[in-house]
Parts: C-alpha cells; sequence; structure tokens
C-alpha cells in the first residue's frame, strides 16, 4: 500500500512539474522568444521602432502621447485635421523611423503599415485565412463581442461570414424601408415636439447624437431582430458600458494572467456580460417558443430567424466539427446589436456636424433631397439620385471614420510586397491617417470637400476604406448606407440645423472615434 502511495505521490508530482514546465515554456515564447525572432527578421528588412520596455511594451509611451494630444479641445468647428490629436505616436514614430516601423503592445508587435499596394495585397483574398485577430484583441473583446463574426478568424470566420450574409442581401435590405421610414417619422415627431414645447420655436438646442443613437438602435432591432428599442436599449446601454470596461481592460492583458485577477473591475465586466447575455436569451426564447407552440412554421428571415435556424444544424468543416452553438449564437447578436446601430449613429452624427458647420452644402443637399423626393417618403429607387447626399456621406466617413484602425494578425509566414512577414506580427493600417494623407488626397486633404467625391477617382478600396475592403469587409455597409441616407435625406427635409454654442470639437477614439462631449446643435423647422 506504502509502495502504491509513494507511486501516486510521484506521478502528481510529476504532472505537476510538466504543467508548471509547460506554462513557463510557454510565456517565455509568448513574452520574451517570439518577440525577439519577429523583431530580429524585421530589423533585418529595415524595419525598426521605438524600443519596448518589459511586459508593457510602448504602451506608456502611447498614452502619454494621446493624452497630451487631447488634453485640449481643438481650435475650430472647422478644423478636421485629427491624426496629431488621436495618432500622435503615429505622426512621431513614422517621422523618426519610417512609414514602416513596428510598435509594442505589450509582447505583441505592431508594424503600421501605409503602402496601399501592400495594403490592398494584405487585405486581398490572397490572406483572408492566414491573417485576422489578435489573441490580444479577441481576449479584450471576449465578454464584449465574443467571438462573433468581427472576431472569428480562419475557417470559422468563412462560416459565420456566410451564415449572416444573406441578411444583408439587396432584397433583404428592400424589405427593411419600412421599418427604416417608421422609425425616423417617431425621431422626427419627436424632434418636432421639442420645438413646440421650447419657449422659443427656434434655435433649439439638442445632441444630435442621442437621437442618433435611439434611432440606429431602433431600426437594428426591428429589422434583424424583431424588438422594439424598448427592449434593446437596456442590451445597448449595457454593451456601450462594457465596451468602456474592455477598452480599459485591455491596457492590462500585457501582464501575464491579469484577466484572471478576482478585481472589482474584472467582476464589473463579467455581471454586465451575465446581464446582456440574460437579455438576449429572453429575445432568443421568445423567438423559439413561437416554433415550439406552433405559432410559427419557422424562426423568420431577418438576421435573428437566421442565427436561430443554423443552431438546429450539424456543420462539417475539413473533418472537424463547426458548431454553431448558443454562446456563438449570443456573440453574433451582441456584435450586430453594437455594430449596427454605434457605427451608423457615429456616421450620422458626425455628419449632422460637417452640414450644420457647413450651411452651403446643407442647401445644396436640401435643394437635391427636395427636388428628387418631391414630398414623397424615401425609396430604394430616389437614394440612387441623392448623388450631393452620397457625396457628403462619404466625405464623413473619410474625415470621422467610425474605425479608425484595421488590425491583421498574420497566422503563418508571409510575402508582402518586398517584405518577408514572419507569423506572430500584426499589421496595423491606420485609416484614419490614410483617409488625411496629403500625398494621396491632395493639400486640401483636411478640409471638408464632398465634391472630390464627385468622379470615381477615390473608389472604396484604393485609398478610402471605411468599411475596410477585401473578403473581410463589413458585411453591413449596404444596410447602414441605406439607413444614413434615408434618416439624413428625411431629416434634412425638415429641419435646418447649425452648431450650438456649446458645441466642443474633442473628437477620441474609445474603440470607435467618437465626438467626446457629444454634438449640440440648434433645430430650426422649415416651413412645410
Amino acid at each position: 500500500m506504502a509502495v502504491l502511495l509513494s507511486l501516486v505521490l510521484w506521478f502528481v508530482v510529476l504532472l505537476v512539474c510538466f504543467i508548471i514546465s509547460r506554462v513557463a515554456y510557454v510565456t517565455i515564447s509568448c513574452y520574451c522568444l517570439n518577440p525577439r525572432r519577429i523583431k530580429k527578421i524585421m530589423e533585418k528588412q529595415g524595419v525598426h521602432g521605438p524600443k519596448p520596455k518589459f511586459l508593457v511594451g510602448n504602451l506608456v509611451d502611447v498614452s502619454s502621447f494621446v493624452s497630451k494630444a487631447t488634453a485640449n479641445d481643438m481650435e475650430s468647428i472647422h478644423d478636421h485635421n485629427t491624426v496629431p490629436r488621436l495618432l500622435p505616436h503615429f505622426l512621431h514614430w513614422s517621422k523618426e523611423y519610417g512609414k514602416r516601423f513596428i510598435y509594442w503592445v505589450g509582447s505583441e508587435p505592431r508594424m503600421c503599415l501605409t503602402d496601399m499596394d501592400m495594403i490592398k495585397e494584405l487585405l486581398s483574398s490572397k490572406y483572408s485565412k492566414v491573417t485576422g485577430k489578435s489573441w490580444l484583441q479577441r481576449q479584450g473583446c471576449k465578454h464584449f463581442i465574443g467571438r462573433g463574426l468581427l472576431m472569428a478568424n480562419g475557417e470559422d470566420w468563412y462560416h459565420q461570414r456566410h451564415i449572416v450574409a444573406p441578411a444583408f442581401m439587396a432584397d433583404k435590405l428592400k424589405c427593411h424601408v419600412g421599418y427604416m421610414l417608421e422609425c425616423t417619422k417617431r425621431m422626427i415627431q419627436s424632434l418636432q415636439q421639442v420645438v413646440v414645447e421650447s419657449s422659443t420655436n427656434e434655435n433649439v438646442e439638442i445632441d444630435i447624437g442621442d437621437y442618433m443613437s435611439r434611432l440606429t438602435g431602433d431600426i437594428i432591432s426591428r429589422t434583424e431582430f424583431d424588438s422594439s428599442y424598448d427592449k434593446g436599449k437596456r442590451i445597448f446601454h449595457l454593451l456601450t458600458s462594457l465596451q468602456h470596461l474592455c477598452a480599459q481592460s485591455s491596457r492590462h492583458l500585457c501582464l501575464p494572467g491579469s484577466r484572471f485577477f478576482p478585481s472589482k473591475f474584472n467582476r464589473e465586466i463579467k455581471s454586465l456580460k451575465m446581464e446582456v447575455e440574460r437579455l438576449l436569451m429572453e429575445i432568443i426564447q421568445s423567438r423559439k417558443d413561437c416554433v415550439d407552440i406552433g405559432r410559427s412554421t419557422s424562426y423568420g428571415n431577418d438576421l435573428l430567424g437566421m442565427l436561430l435556424a443554423e443552431t438546429q444544424k450539424k456543420r462539417v468543416q475539413n473533418g472537424n466539427g463547426f458548431n454553431f452553438n448558443l454562446q456563438l449564437l449570443m456573440d453574433e447578436c451582441k456584435t450586430f446589436f453594437f455594430t449596427g446601430h454605434e457605427t451608423t449613429a457615429l456616421l450620422l452624427t458626425w455628419t449632422v456636424m460637417l452640414l450644420a458647420t457647413n450651411p452651403s452644402w446643407q442647401d445644396k443637399v436640401r435643394a437635391e433631397v427636395l427636388q428628387v423626393l418631391n414630398n414623397e417618403d424615401p425609396s430604394p429607387e430616389h437614394l440612387s439620385k441623392l448623388t450631393l447626399l452620397n457625396m457628403v456621406i462619404m466625405e464623413s466617413l473619410r474625415l470621422y471614420p467610425p474605425a479608425s484602425l484595421l488590425p491583421r494578425m498574420v497566422f503563418e509566414d508571409i510575402k508582402l510586397g518586398d517584405l518577408e512577414i514572419p507569423k506572430g506580427l500584426s499589421i496595423w493600417i491606420p485609416v484614419l491617417a490614410i483617409h488625411h494623407s496629403k500625398e494621396l488626397w491632395g493639400e486640401d486633404a483636411n478640409e471638408f470637400k464632398p465634391e472630390r467625391f464627385a468622379g470615381k477617382a477615390f473608389a472604396p478600396g484604393r485609398h478610402f476604406m471605411p468599411f475596410s475592403t477585401g473578403p473581410r469587409n463589413c458585411v453591413g455597409q449596404a444596410f447602414a448606407m441605406m439607413e444614413a441616407k434615408i434618416i439624413l435625406s428625411m431629416l434634412i427635409s425638415k429641419f435646418n440645423f447649425k452648431t450650438s454654442d456649446n458645441y466642443r470639437h474633442a473628437p477620441v477614439i474609445v474603440l470607435t472615434l467618437k465626438p467626446k462631449y457629444g454634438v449640440q446643435v440648434y433645430l430650426t423647422p422649415l416651413a412645410q
């Protein structure tokens, strides 16, 4: 018996030693060996960067640059040169090390890339399955949007894209126009009521961002999840809170094991995640119950219906099971609940700000809208004729793209242009800097000039990529553009707007590019 106990004890000791050795090897590889290997490979090719500090890399430097640059508001509401404010580290290091340089977020090396030919190759189908989101990004969004389409990689991304894409096809989008009109009319009535209740019927101040956020939330709830905004607003509120907390939390991910610390911060994130998923389960269960009790023969043909139908299927990919389970279903719901209203709301908010500060363009767009619509509700046929409005939206996306950076990690060694890119290197494309580049757009790159989109010289994918480009572009971009045109055409035909004296021009990046203090505008109803 004693011999048996001794053998068991030795086995346990060996197992513990093996586990400790394995963890130590993985940790050393992750935080020391792999970064050194990548650094040497890139330095041999002439790609250098600032010296990283142990564990934190250049995070402290980045934080210092950004905090100094954003300490004050921008000097003028007509000043759209946001790169020095939002990407000061990019400007500093590109001057010191050249257009291609590497900086470090913890132990993750990130190469900034602005060469358009190399970017086009990287984002093409050639590398769509061997590039994707890094561990740091995925871990940072784990409790926010999980492993939804935005954070999926490889074959999982391919299958998830295949599942959701039909929900955003042209025929489906046309079916959503009625909901978009109804929701927008309700918002306009709300604004008109605010004006009526005001002591003066002119120069009524509102924060347009709040209204746009509620409106786009209402639209995505109705069109893709068949629920009202009242049901979804709690989810939006919680997801916004999670966005801010996860953005803060990601700064600490470079410290080994930080995500396991039982801190108040981590407990709050997990608590919010559980509440979001509980509310989503109520919506999901309600849809499932309709089928289970025979009230409906299908889960519906909106996004939620397609996702629910997919959970009933067994998919096989290359001999490996692709399991679209309940957790993945909720992750997709969180992804589209958030991106379906946050990014479009920001696009609308920035566009209203630009029109409010450029009254001549506001007048031009209004004249076009009134002529094309001719007192009718906007339809898909009308939208294609609103060329000036489209130019303004494109210019808004150029100056204030909701996603200011496009990240791609390389999962195997690849050849990109004249560079050998090693496995494990993360490539970051500074979309904001590219959109403001005077080399690409001319000396007036930081000015609001929608006429630059009158031709096809700056077609999406060349110098302009607010929705990314290639196979991994935004699956909902057609939805977002149709929604934006409908809302703006209806709003501009009812109101004149100009920026409030209280508006402070202070763009910031918290995952997305947003106005720090909101966008306050004066509304004046138009004579009908």
